[in-house]
């Protein structure tokens, strides 16, 4: 299975969608490249990772250095739509007390309004 990233506008927030296994490989540079381009025109992203059936353990160094890079530019990264597997493993990691989740796409770009 490929994997893919879309990218697309949600009243002002970016949404990536990704598609498939976030895993060692040209996976991982699509999804830093992607998100690296958006940082510097963005301050606000969602990783919609409804369609990420696996994460392997570079996949969540990669999700964890997009969040740091993000940071560091002024870029705020949320999660959307984890998997019950995903959502476990970033549990198990202690991820989840980094990352904002959220269960739709829409909830995650409504917490910035409520932020405001």
């Amino acid at each position: 299975m490929s994997f893919t990233v879309e990218s697309h506008e949600n009243q002002g927030v970016t949404v990536v969608a990704c598609k498939g296994r976030l895993i060692l490989g040209d996976e991982l540079g699509v999804l830093r490249d992607t998100v690296k381009a958006l940082i510097p025109q963005t301050h606000q992203i969602v990783l919609d990772l409804g369609e990420v059936a696996y994460i392997d353990s570079s996949g969540l160094g990669t999700l964890v250095g997009l969040y740091t890079t993000g940071k560091a530019a002024g870029c705020d990264i949320k999660l959307a739509r984890l998997n019950k597997r995903v959502k476990d493993l970033l549990q198990i990691t202690k991820l989840l007390t980094v990352f904002e989740v959220y269960d739709e796409e829409e909830k995650a770009v409504a917490s910035w309004r409520k932020a405001a």
